[in-house]
C-alpha cells in the first residue's frame, strides 16, 4: 500500500515503538494507520482495544473490520458482548473508562488502544470520560489518538507526556486529499463568493428544487444533505417526491438490493421500511436517530452502493462513518448544543463537511451551505467556514462513580489526581480551585448519605460505584429494599425511567397504579438529593427519572409487538430501541453491584424478556 506523507510518518513512529496523536481533516485517511497498529499486533499476537464515542461507530468498526479479522474480532458496548476475549476488541470509550476504574488487571494483555475521535473528550456532556480514560491508562498500553484537525494538539500531546511520563509524537496533516470548494445558496441564486451574501430589502426565500437541480446539472450527486432536526430530514425527503435520479437499470438495482437487505433485517413488513420505499426507487432516503437501527444501516448500506444519490441526514452520519459523498449540503449553519442553539463551531462545519469529495473518485469536493441574510450575517459565515478550527478544551465532571472507584484505592488521596487532568493543564488557578471544590463536595456529599464510613466504601457504596452516571437515585432505591419489590415488569419499568430523556412537549400516557407509586418514591428521592446536592453547590444536578415509556416497556415485555408497543407512546421508534437498550445495560451494571442472588435471577429474567427480536443488538450485528 503506498501511504501519504503524514500516514508513513505516524507508522514509522508506531513501527519505533512510540505513542502517537494524529490530527488530520476528515477523509484524510486516518483509518489506514489504526489498521496498522491493528496488523501490527496480530502479527506479534499482541491484543489491541480501539474504542470509538458512540454505539453505532462501535458496530460499524466491527462489521468493517470483522472483514479482515475474521474471528480475532470482538465488541463489547454495554448492550453488545461479541467474542468478548478477541485480540481486537472494540468498545465504546465508556466501557473503556469503566473498566480502567473497576477490572484494570482485565487490560494487562492489550498492547495498544486506539482512541478514534479523541476531539470528543470536548464534548460537554460525555469529554469527562475520554479525559478519564486517559489519565488511568494502565502503564503498558500504547496510545494512538485519531482526531480531526485542532490548534492545540501539540499541548494535548504534552498534557499526556507530563501524566505517563513518556513521548508522545504528534502527526499533523492540513491538507485533505481531496480539496473542497464552496458554495452558497443566497437569494436562491448560488454563489462561490461570501461578499455576496449581503442582505437585502427584496429577499427571496431559497427553494430546495433549485439547490438540488444545480448540484444535479454539476455532476454532484452522491450528496450527503445534513440538517440538525429529525422532522426537517423527512419533510425535505419528501419533497423531493417529484426527482428521479436514477437510471431504469438502478432503479431495478436499488430496489432489489434494498429488498434483499429489508429481508434480512426482518424489514419487509415494518411501515417505515414500506414507506420509504418511494423515495428509495428514486435514489432518495433520510437517516437519523429516530429511525429503527436495522433501518439506518440498511440506507448506509444503500449509500455505500452509490445507487443512493441524496440523503438527508442528521450529523451523526458525519461522524467517523465512512460515509463519502461528491456534494455536502448544510440546511442551516446554526445547531442545538445540548443546551442552547448556536452558530456552528468550525470544527463541526469541517466534520461535516470533510464527507465532501470521495478519495481516489473524485479531484474534488463541493460543499453548499444554505444561507439567510436577514438571520446570519456575511463575516459569521466567514468565521465558520474560513476560520480557525476551535481548541480542545477539558470538560472533566468527574462522576460520583468515579468517586467512589477512585476512594476504594486511593482513599483521600484522590485529589492528588486532579493535577493529572487536562483541566488542571489548561485551566488557571481559581478554576483549578472550583473543580477541587467540586470534588470535595461529591465526597462529603457521598459520605453524608452513607456510601463511605469509617475510610470504606459500605455496600451502599459498593453498590454505587457500579452504575455510572445514575449513582445517587438507584443505590436509595437499592439500600430502601426497592428493588428487591419489584417484580420483573417493576425492574424494567424503573431501569428505563432511569435513562429516559423526554423531548420537549412530550406527554406520559396514563400510568398504571404501581407505576404512579414508584414514580411518586423516586420524585421523593430524586427531591431530597438535588436539595443535597444544592446545599453542596454540586451541579449539575443528578438525573430525574421519567415514566414516559413505562406503559411501552409493560407491553413489551408482556409480548407485545414493536408495532403495537410504538401506538402506546410518543417517542420515535428509533429511540424507543435505544432506551431499552439503555436499560439493558443498566440493568447489567445492577446485576455486577453486590446483590441478592435472587435479584440477580430476576435480573436475568428482565433481560431475557427485554433483550429480544428487534431489541436485540447482538441479533443485529450476526444477522448483518
Amino acid at each position: 500500500m503506498i501511504y501519504d506523507r503524514f500516514q508513513s510518518e505516524a507508522i514509522e513512529y508506531i513501527n519505533k515503538g512510540h505513542s502517537v496523536i494524529v490530527a488530520a481533516p476528515t477523509g484524510a485517511g486516518k483509518t489506514a494507520i489504526a489498521e496498522h497498529v491493528i496488523e501490527s499486533c496480530l502479527e506479534k499476537n499482541e491484543a489491541v482495544i480501539y474504542t470509538a464515542p458512540i454505539k453505532a461507530l462501535s458496530n460499524q468498526k466491527f462489521r468493517d473490520f470483522q472483514h479482515q479479522y475474521k474471528d480475532r474480532i470482538g465488541i463489547l458496548t454495554g448492550d453488545v458482548s461479541l467474542n468478548p476475549d478477541a485480540s481486537v476488541l472494540i468498545m465504546t470509550t465508556e466501557i473503556f473508562r469503566n473498566k480502567v476504574l473497576d477490572d484494570p488487571e482485565s487490560l494487562k494483555k492489550y498492547s495498544w488502544i486506539i482512541f478514534d475521535e479523541v476531539h470528543y473528550i470536548d464534548n460537554p456532556e460525555r469529554g469527562t470520560v475520554w479525559e478519564e480514560s486517559l489519565i488511568f491508562l494502565p502503564n503498558h498500553m500504547k496510545i494512538l489518538c485519531l482526531s480531526a484537525t485542532i490548534p492545540n494538539i501539540r499541548q494535548f500531546a504534552g498534557w499526556i507526556e507530563s501524566i505517563h511520563k513518556k513521548e508522545v509524537k504528534v502527526v499533523i496533516e492540513d491538507k485533505r486529499p481531496v480539496p473542497l470548494h464552496f458554495f452558497f445558496q443566497c437569494h436562491d441564486r448560488i454563489v462561490d463568493d461570501v461578499n455576496n451574501l449581503r442582505k437585502t430589502h427584496d429577499y427571496r426565500p431559497n427553494k430546495l428544487n433549485m439547490l438540488i437541480k444545480y448540484i444535479q446539472s454539476k455532476d454532484g450527486l452522491p450528496c450527503i444533505y445534513f440538517v440538525f432536526g429529525r422532522k426537517r430530514a423527512e419533510y425535505l425527503a419528501s419533497e423531493l417526491y417529484n426527482f428521479n435520479f436514477l437510471s431504469k437499470d438502478e432503479g431495478a438495482a436499488i430496489v432489489s438490493l434494498y429488498d434483499d437487505l429489508c429481508e434480512r433485517f426482518d424489514l419487509k413488513h415494518e411501515p417505515s421500511a414500506i414507506d420509504m420505499l418511494p423515495l428509495i426507487e428514486r435514489g432518495v432516503a433520510f437517516h437519523h436517530a429516530g429511525m429503527l437501527p436495522t433501518l439506518k444501516e440498511v440506507i448506509e448500506r444503500l449509500f455505500t452502493s452509490r445507487l443512493l444519490k441524496v440523503i438527508f441526514t442528521t450529523e451523526t452520519f458525519a461522524l467517523g462513518i465512512n460515509m463519502p459523498s461528491r456534494s455536502v449540503v448544510f440546511d442551516e449553519l446554526r445547531k442545538f448544543y445540548g443546551t442552547y442553539t448556536a452558530n456552528l463551531k468550525t470544527r463541526d462545519f469541517y466534520q461535516m463537511a470533510g464527507r465532501a469529495g470521495r478519495r481516489g473518485i473524485d479531484k474534488e469536493g463541493f460543499v453548499y451551505s444554505r444561507i439567510n441574510p436577514q438571520r446570519m450575517r456575511s463575516e459569521e459565515v466567514r468565521r465558520i467556514i474560513y476560520g480557525k478550527p476551535e481548541d480542545v478544551r477539558s470538560q472533566l465532571n468527574t462522576s460520583y462513580a468515579t468517586i467512589l472507584n477512585l476512594y476504594e484505592r486511593y482513599k483521600e488521596g484522590l485529589f492528588n489526581i486532579y493535577p493529572m487532568s487536562l483541566h488542571y493543564f489548561q485551566t488557571k488557578a481559581h478554576q483549578q480551585k472550583a473543580a477541587l471544590s467540586l470534588m470535595e463536595s461529591k465526597l462529603k456529599l457521598l459520605k453524608e448519605m452513607g456510601h463511605v464510613k469509617d475510610g470504606l466504601l459500605t455496600v451502599k457504596g459498593e453498590f454505587a460505584k457500579a452504575v455510572y452516571g445514575y449513582e445517587l437515585l438507584l443505590a436509595e432505591l437499592y439500600e430502601g429494599g426497592v428493588f428487591e419489590d419489584l417484580d420483573e415488569t417493576g425492574l424494567g419499568v424503573i431501569a428505563v425511567a432511569t435513562v429516559f430523556e423526554p423531548r420537549r412537549n412530550q406527554r406520559i400516557v396514563g400510568l398504571s397504579k404501581s407505576n404512579a407509586r414508584l414514580q411518586a418514591i423516586c420524585e421523593d428521592i430524586h427531591k431530597r438529593i438535588r436539595n443535597k446536592e444544592s446545599r453542596s453547590g454540586i451541579h449539575p444536578f443528578s438525573k430525574v427519572t421519567n415514566f414516559y415509556l413505562s406503559k411501552a416497556i409493560e407491553g413489551w415485555m408482556h409480548g407485545m409487538s414493536f408495532q403495537r408497543i410504538l401506538e402506546l407512546t410518543d417517542t420515535d421508534e428509533g429511540e424507543v430501541i435505544r432506551y431499552f437498550r439503555m436499560a439493558i445495560q443498566i440493568l447489567r451494571e445492577i446485576k455486577g453491584a453486590p446483590i441478592s442472588s435472587l435479584l440477580a435471577e430476576r435480573i436475568n429474567r428482565v433481560l431475557g424478556l427485554i433483550n429480544r427480536d428487534i431489541i436485540d443488538a447482538e441479533k443485529q450485528l450476526r444477522e448483518g
